[in-house]
């Protein structure tokens, strides 16, 4: 992530703009292009690429989340320059299938693009904090670029390393100074997951394309979109106001590596596995009446563990919420994998009734708000 800066004049921030969300969208386009990645490579090789690709992006586009925070785009240069960053982030998107191959270039270009409109923005906002962050900025930026012109181990090699300088730069700064505005922060976090939510969606309509709307499929698609909806009814249900108020209620001095951590750090896991979860569900549909390969099985079942492993770790940094029935539905979907060996349909009616059981079991065991005020 671009560090926060120390010593930003500051403004007051209202609730996500509209322009906002519409950047939030062109960036969700990069969720379609790893999920589609991801189901046309399923083996470790190409998990681990899309790992790499998620990691850059998310820290870049989680960097313009911290900035909007404080620098609100509410004139004419902002705009304009925000609209600059989302072509770059169009073009990260449109790279994404052949980042590794002949569009590499494209992706180190555009991020490169995406890298100085929000140093730029930063700039105009305090041109003294630029004097900090240039250097890591920079740094990372030509990683990425210089990552983008070489090939095979060296591209890899040189985004790795790209990742530890966005992972590091947090922590050779104080975050101590920078003013969160928990509702922004929170519902801006909060949209991004539920519009990738609803890619999940799309993938269902993708994996249909083309072919014949068997009742088997159609009972698939339906399932997939209960397990979209289920991991919605995880990750709020009332939770994105408990985060809100969790959040306010951290002393300001801790509350920049509080966010740092709940939001982004936690965040990744819970986007990963909508991308992985994407990819499964997408097969499921394809598959729908027979039987899923081990790969795909794996990539359904696994991409809902990741999930909820990272909702485990993003209640865990707020101190907010139920965690262990999700802890334990993590590891209690991975054991369905060999039921969608035999049965599709089965595998994912069984994902579906574990996250089912899972909100049940929150609900009965939380404590009564009408015995707790006598």
């Amino acid at each position: 992530m671009t560090d926060p800066s120390v010593g930003v004049d500051r403004e007051p921030v209202v609730r996500v703009s509209t322009l906002e969300l519409f950047f939030d969208l062109v960036f969700v386009f990069t969720v379609t292009q790893l999920t589609a990645v991801l189901a046309g490579h399923p083996d470790w090789a190409g998990a681990g690429r899309v790992v790499v690709l998620l990691l850059m992006i998310w820290w870049m586009y989680d960097g313009y989340a911290w900035l909007t925070n404080t620098v609100a785009p509410t004139d004419h240069v902002r705009r304009g320059l925000l609209l600059l960053g989302m072509f770059g982030f169009l073009m990260i998107a449109l790279a994404v299938p052949g980042a590794y191959a002949g569009s590499g270039w494209v992706f180190g270009v555009g991020y490169f693009l995406v890298n100085a409109i929000h140093s730029g923005l930063l700039l105009r906002a305090s041109p003294a904090a630029m004097r900090q962050l240039a250097p890591l900025n920079l740094l990372s930026a030509a990683l990425v670029l210089g990552g983008s012109i070489v090939t095979g181990p060296w591209r890899t090699g040189l985004w790795v390393a790209a990742i530890a300088v966005m992972a590091v730069s947090p922590y050779l700064h104080p975050l101590s100074e920078w003013n969160i505005s928990s509702a922004h922060f929170v519902e801006r976090h909060g949209l991004i997951v539920i519009i990738a939510l609803g890619e999940s969606v799309v993938a269902i309509g993708a994996g249909a394309a083309g072919l014949d709307l068997t009742p088997a499929r159609l009972g698939v698609a339906g399932l997939g979109l209960v397990l979209s909806f289920l991991l919605w009814w995880l990750y709020f249900g009332g939770d994105d106001v408990r985060a809100e108020h969790a959040l306010d209620s951290v002393p300001s001095m801790r509350r920049g590596r509080t966010a740092l951590h709940a939001f982004g750090w936690a965040h990744v896991p819970l986007l990963l596995g909508v991308v992985v979860f994407a990819a499964g569900v997408k097969k499921a549909v394809v598959y729908a009446g027979g039987h899923l390969y081990p790969a795909y099985a794996l990539l359904l079942a696994g991409g809902v563990a990741i999930f909820l492993l990272g909702d485990v770790l993003f209640r865990y940094f707020l101190c907010i919420g139920p965690r262990r029935y999700r802890l334990i539905g993590a590891f209690a979907v991975l054991a369905t994998v060999p039921i969608g060996l035999v049965s599709t349909v089965g595998q994912v009616a069984a994902v579906a009734l574990l996250l089912a059981a899972v909100i049940t079991l929150e609900a009965h065991r939380a404590p009564n708000p009408a015995a707790t005020a006598h």
